[in-house]
């Protein structure tokens, strides 16, 4: 008898996922829990995965039927691409699937950060009448955004800061078109430093590879305003996150909006985590239900077309796909 073909689910996604996935004959699996030893236990009969966190070589090395490995989301920094390449195993992505969540989420954070909303809480909650004589905020529009990076997320960002803030945005960006940018109503500058110097928002939308670590480290960061105000909802790495504390701490910025840390969850004692005018969250940018919704399927999709044999729609990298491991195929493939 022939073996289905079984997907590890290495942490919870949206039921639509596994619901593609059987009704194309996939065995799901569900890790026991989102951390990696348990996907340790489980990950040995895959000929598929979904990941939201890490997966570093040897847990690849532990699935010896491993064909494909989709990733829930647009940066696959906390895969071992390489050593899945290396194997003949194609790694697919999600780049539209969040995006317009991820950017209402910037935009929730700059305005969140600008007008002080959690320490406003908490001061509502504790009786503190007194918080609006002292504490003060900043109005967004007419302020210029700094957009660094401009793909799909940095691109609808720009879009909904100026168009439903009236905000002016420069964007730096090494590899976007000019013509782009000017389409979008947007100004490109020619350096980063330049960017920081003016802008009164700076929000990052690169992904996290060796040039793009600590984009913002204590040199760049001194070029801000001691008004500005720092977004991070692409990756923690792109910030040096003591030089950042110390640029809040010590008055040379305003405030931070951060979803996204270099070492997550967040560790405890985190400097960041003390200070009264940063805005955290546990990295759920992409994280709306109909984000969720969205993601879970376009994973479960290209897991499906590669099983089936067919090129998926977004591979990390194309040339990887000819010469592919062989996959477990999908006995009936039933897609609508």
């Amino acid at each position: 008898m022939s073996r289905r073909p079984v997907c590890v689910i290495a942490q919870p996604i949206h039921p639509i996922g596994a619901e593609r996935l059987a009704a194309a004959g996939i065995e799901v699996r569900q890790a026991a829990s989102p951390a990696l030893d348990d996907l340790r236990a489980a990950i040995g009969e895959a000929d598929a995965v979904i990941v939201r966190d890490r997966l570093p070589a040897e847990l690849i090395d532990r699935a010896p039927h491993l064909a494909v490995i989709a990733n829930h989301g647009t940066g696959t920094d906390k895969i071992d691409v390489a050593h899945a390449h290396a194997h003949g195993i194609p790694v697919v992505y999600t780049p539209d699937a969040n995006v317009r969540a991820v950017a209402e989420h910037a935009l929730m954070l700059m305005l969140a950060a600008a007008h002080q909303a959690v320490a406003a809480d908490a001061a509502t909650r504790q009786g503190d009448w007194g918080f609006k004589y002292r504490q003060p905020m900043l109005s967004l529009h007419g302020k210029t955004l700094g957009i660094v990076g401009f793909g799909r997320t940095g691109r609808l960002v720009c879009d909904m800061a100026t168009r439903g803030l009236g905000m002016q945005a420069l964007v730096w960006s090494p590899s976007a078109q000019p013509a782009q940018i000017g389409a979008a109503g947007a100004r490109q500058v020619g350096t980063l430093a330049e960017l920081l110097q003016r802008a009164d928002v700076v929000s990052l939308h690169r992904p996290l590879r060796n040039d793009t670590f600590h984009t913002l480290d204590a040199a760049s960061l001194r070029h801000m305003k001691p008004t500005g105000i720092v977004v991070n909802t692409s990756r923690g790495g792109l910030i040096d996150e003591t030089a950042l504390a110390d640029a809040l701490r010590g008055g040379r910025l305003f405030a931070a909006g951060l979803d996204v840390f270099e070492h997550e969850p967040l560790p405890a004692g985190s400097a960041l985590a003390s200070l009264p005018n940063v805005v955290l969250t546990p990295h759920v940018a992409g994280s709306s239900q109909e984000a969720l919704r969205a993601t879970a399927s376009q994973c479960a999709g290209q897991i499906i077309d590669v099983l089936a044999g067919r090129c998926p729609d977004h591979l990390v990298s194309p040339p990887v796909w000819p010469n592919r491991r062989h996959a477990t195929p999908i006995l009936q493939d039933k897609t609508p």
